[in-house]
């Protein structure tokens, strides 16, 4: 109604707050209460309230490596500084975290936060195992680390078996988890929401409150009655089929077109990326060839906040159709052969 014309509340529209705690509960492993989540505009403001609350200049974030680029740049802009940890097929490599957190504070480092992107991550595709959550969790724990757990794509699962949040695995609430409907219904909605211990959740909003007041009434209205409807669950199932073809068509022409005794990959099990690595091939190069062949991809570099990626490419197979997806492989790799 007219209520909606006006300014919303700070912490999100209620009756939206409550759909998203009955049907996030799987995920967090309960129902988590109005006082436990916030509602903004998008996942991405997250983080910049994340960098506004808990980053003095300075301070260090431990990320993934590689890692979401626009998550540097929303903590960097509050003067953060990173230690990059290295991916493997199954996520973060957690075991490598001690010594590291360890060596950082050995020289003075403030480390403020463990920032993490859990499933199919941005870029890197990977997923963090069931075993590395429980250990991230235990780590977080011995060293009295919080734990930044990114899950835009959580819900766009492929193939096996959905994996506990990290927030479910956590009783003493030192973890703050981040959604978005971005992924799962359209970025123009921007809306996202994040759930916390109650005093993080209050931090948040009064820095949420100075910055934009409230998110779009109007947009969290629409996204409650199209969730209220059904409609999201019916959604889902759509996009993610659509998306597992053009993901298996990608795969396929990967393995006809590619020199693969030059680039491996690991097979995403969802979400919206394959990160693909070329030992021998500089992918700034490749992509000078590429454009000429009206072929885009992201290099790898940027991914990384203290240098590296320069022999890999980020690859998005969500949204062209299979045969285009095919055809743009082929190009690709007759860009790379030219480079051998």
């Amino acid at each position: 109604g007219q209520n909606l014309l006006q300014y919303g509340t700070t912490e999100g529209y209620a009756p939206l707050k409550e759909f998203l705690a009955e049907w996030t509960a799987p995920r967090m492993g309960r129902k988590v209460s109005s006082d436990e989540m916030l509602l903004t505009s998008g996942s991405q403001q997250v983080l910049d309230l994340m960098g506004w609350a808990m980053i003095d200049p300075g301070d260090y974030i431990i990320t993934e490596d590689p890692s979401y680029l626009a998550a540097f740049t929303a903590f960097y802009n509050h003067g953060s500084r990173f230690i990059g940890i290295p991916t493997d097929a199954e996520g973060m490599v957690v075991d490598t975290l001690p010594e590291t957190i360890e060596k950082a504070r050995s020289q003075g480092k403030k480390i403020k936060f463990i920032y993490t992107i859990v499933n199919f991550q941005n870029p890197a595709g990977c997923t963090l195992t069931l075993e590395r959550r429980k250990k991230l969790v235990d780590i977080s724990h011995r060293y009295g680390i919080p734990i930044f757990e990114d899950d835009p794509y959580g819900y766009v699962r492929f193939d096996g078996e959905h994996l506990p949040s990290i927030f479910s695995l956590d009783p003493e609430g030192g973890v703050i988890y981040a959604g978005s409907f971005s992924k799962i219904l359209a970025p123009g909605t921007r809306i996202g929401w994040c759930t916390g211990s109650r005093d993080i959740i209050r931090k948040l909003t009064v820095f949420k409150q100075a910055l934009d007041l409230c998110s779009s009434p109007i947009s969290q209205a629409l996204i409650y009655e199209y969730c209220r409807k059904g409609y999201l669950d019916r959604h889902l199932p759509n996009i993610i089929a659509d998306y597992r073809a053009k993901r298996d068509a990608m795969e396929e022409s990967f393995r006809k077109y590619l020199p693969l005794d030059e680039v491996n990959w690991v097979k995403p099990e969802g979400g919206f990326f394959y990160w693909i690595h070329m030992p021998r091939i500089d992918a700034g190069e490749l992509f000078k060839k590429a454009i000429e062949k009206k072929v885009a991809f992201v290099t790898g570099s940027p991914f990384f906040a203290n240098g590296g990626g320069e022999h890999n490419a980020r690859i998005n197979y969500t949204y062209s159709k299979p045969d285009v997806i095919e055809e743009g492989v082929k190009r690709l790799g007759e860009a790379i052969r030219e480079m051998l």
